[in-house]
Parts: C-alpha cells; sequence; structure tokens
C-alpha cells in the first residue's frame, strides 16, 4: 500500500490483480449483474485516484469494497432514472432433476438468490456482505459506510424477513 501511495504503478497493478476478483463478486451480488466488470474498473480507477485519501493504518479490502458499493448504488441509481429493468443476481432458470442431489443444490441456491433479491437494497446488502462475501461485521459496516450497531439491526431484521422464505425453500424438497 505503501508503495501505491507513494505512486508506485506497479505496486497498484498488485493491489489491482490480488482484489480484482472479490471486488467483480461483491459487485455482481451487490446487483450490477453483467455490468459488474464495468463497476469494478471505474472502482479501480476511483480508488487509485484517492490513494491520498487512504488512512495508512486502515485495511485495504473494504475500503475499496466501499467503493465498489458506491459504484453499485451509482448503477442502480442511473438505472432507475432510466426506467429500466431491475437487476437479478443471476439467471438461474435451470431444469430440476429430483434424482439428482446436484440439481437440487442448483435449484436450492438458485431460490436462495431470489429470495435474497427479494429483500429491499439496504437488506440485501448487508446480508450480501456479511453472508455471501463473507464480510465481518466491521468490514460489512466500512464496506456500506454505516455503524456497526447499524449493520446488526439491518441483519436480524433482513434474516427475520428471509425465514419464511427459506423455510419454504426446505419444505419443497
Amino acid at each position: 500500500m505503501a508503495r501505491a501511495i507513494a505512486g508506485d504503478q506497479t505496486a497498484y497493478g498488485e493491489l489491482v490483480a490480488r482484489y480484482t476478483a472479490l471486488a467483480h463478486r461483491t459487485a455482481y451480488l451487490l446487483g450490477a449483474g453483467a455490468d459488474a466488470g464495468d463497476v469494478v474498473q471505474e472502482a479501480f480507477v476511483k480508488a487509485y485516484r484517492k490513494l491520498d485519501t487512504f488512512k495508512r493504518d486502515a485495511d485495504f479490502k473494504p475500503w475499496l469494497l466501499k467503493i465498489v458499493a458506491n459504484e453499485t448504488k451509482n448503477l442502480h441509481r442511473s438505472r432507475r432514472r432510466r426506467n429500466l429493468m431491475e437487476l437479478k443476481v443471476g439467471a438461474m432458470t435451470e431444469t430440476v432433476d429430483h434424482d439428482d442431489p446436484g440439481t437440487l443444490v442448483d435449484d436450492s441456491r438458485a431460490k436462495l438468490l431470489k429470495a435474497v433479491q427479494s429483500l429491499p437494497e439496504h437488506d440485501r446488502q448487508v446480508v450480501t456482505c456479511r453472508y455471501l462475501l463473507d464480510l465481518s461485521e466491521a468490514e460489512t459496516a466500512q464496506t456500506l459506510n454505516l455503524a456497526k450497531g447499524t449493520v446488526k439491526s439491518r441483519l436480524s431484521r433482513a434474516l427475520a424477513k428471509l425465514r419464511p422464505m427459506l423455510e419454504e425453500v426446505a419444505h419443497d424438497r
């Protein structure tokens, strides 16, 4: 980080290589869908331009993911202004062979993702960061620019909303 902040482009390139997959997964799961690559590219450009604001004692990962989350929000806002259809996490429409356990897992995963996508945006973001991206509460708070207590309360409410949907998935088996 110190080398990148000092202007070493090779060092920044190493950071890009190390965090691109995570940043892409974050953008995708937060709703960027097929535009996740564009969101990630813009986030890395913005991060590079703002390296002088990075606190040297901070962790790069949540700082970058916060930028990715903000870029994803910007994408959502621009889409809403143009009245585009809401993004889906993925096209998970697969034929299910109930004799094949693998397709049951795929079907359950698709139903879980659909349930998460049905949550309001602020709930979907905390669930995605905390459970789908496996970030800690502190990293989730930093990524979404929220207080840690807000993350806890939103998670609690979001999980309460998800529980009935997930029980329905479990009963469908």
